[in-house]
């Protein structure tokens, strides 16, 4: 199915029921009274997080959800009934928020949350409350309450520990399908993902972390520039950056520096939590390098980028060094309880 993280719906709740003026009018009952029954309440519109959906593919097809009214009140104290509520299930993830406020309406982060949408309107009542020892026969009544209406924009944000970025073709779908279950599409030429992959990294019988393929940033991109900006949202959530990064292009010491102060900057222009995240250095692709070159071009690529933080050295290709990975980043996922706030760094 097509990945969709974004969608703008409207939400109608049901308006409430009129109340009803009416009087008894039986045979033994000459002076009943007032007798007219309230108006029902409208339906309710509500979002629950169900984590078997996995798009919000649905909701840009059927954009307008309104619930029904209520019925209206009725004679012999009658009360009308009340309108069923609508329940939208959604992606564990979504967040609504009010196109017209810029409000957040609810953020649906664990499995099974509620969250009101749309009140519908309180029912009308009927004659018989305004009956008083001064006003025998009332023909007063009120109408139902209108329900609330909006126009929500709901986002997806990708449920994910550890998070990878990169440029185009560094081997992130490549190391998520090396260390996951997760099939992303991988190819011999240059093409970014789509969009993004989750996969469950198993360590052990009893550890495991979800690792999200994040598509491929380029410069600009926190200002619209290529794909990767309408997916910065979904590192929000992440624990753990692995910057993934190609050690073996032409010219190494300019292309790799380049390209980590790139993602660096728009990482920071985006969003400044982002880049106070961890965030660990994954030189991939080592299998097209001469062993005894490595460890001289991970030196130099590290006295070039003044980096200090964990660095790893892998191919994902062949799976060389990435369980040393795996293993590391869940021993830190398991050490850290909330996502670190770290100082930024150089690049």
């Amino acid at each position: 199915m097509k990945f969709i993280d974004e969608a703008i719906i409207q939400v109608v709740a049901g308006n409430g029921g009129d109340g009803a003026a009416a009087f008894r009018r039986e045979k033994f009952m000459p002076k009943g009274g007032p007798s007219g029954g309230d108006g029902g309440r409208g339906g309710s519109v509500h979002a629950v997080a169900d984590r078997n959906i996995n798009t919000l593919v649905d909701y840009r097809f059927a954009r307008l959800h309104r619930a029904r009214r209520g019925e209206n009140g009725r004679g012999s104290d009658c009360y009308g009934k009340g309108a069923e509520d609508i329940v939208l299930r959604m992606p564990v993830g979504t967040v609504i928020t009010n196109t017209a406020t810029g409000e957040i309406v609810a953020d649906l982060h664990r499995h099974q949350q509620q969250a009101l949408l749309a009140r519908g309107g309180k029912g009308g009542l009927g004659n018989l409350h305004f009956k008083s020892s001064v006003n025998r026969a009332p023909r007063q009544f009120t109408l139902g309450e209108p329900g609330e209406e909006f126009e929500l924009r709901l986002e997806l944000k990708v449920l994910a520990d550890v998070g990878l970025l990169g440029m185009p073709n560094a081997g992130k779908s490549t190391l998520i399908r090396a260390v996951s279950a997760a099939r992303p599409k991988v190819a011999d030429y240059p093409f970014t993902t789509m969009h993004p992959n989750l996969g469950v990294v198993r360590v052990d019988h009893d550890r495991s972390f979800v690792m999200a393929d994040i598509p491929g940033l380029i410069e600009g991109a926190a200002e619209g520039a290529g794909l990767g900006h309408r997916f910065l949202k979904h590192l929000a959530r992440t624990r753990l950056l692995l910057h993934v990064i190609d050690m073996a292009p032409p010219d190494p010491a300019t292309d790799i520096v380049h390209e980590a102060r790139v993602i660096a900057g728009e990482l920071r222009k985006y969003d400044e939590s982002l880049d106070r995240k961890p965030r660990w250095l994954v030189l991939n692709k080592i299998d097209l390098l001469p062993e005894g070159e490595r460890e001289a071009r991970r030196r130099a690529l590290m006295d070039g980028l003044g980096w200090n933080d964990r660095v790893f050295i892998l191919s994902a290709l062949s799976g060389e060094g990435c369980k040393a990975l795996t293993h590391a980043a869940m021993e830190h996922l398991e050490q850290t309880s909330a996502p670190a706030a770290e100082a930024p760094s150089d690049l």
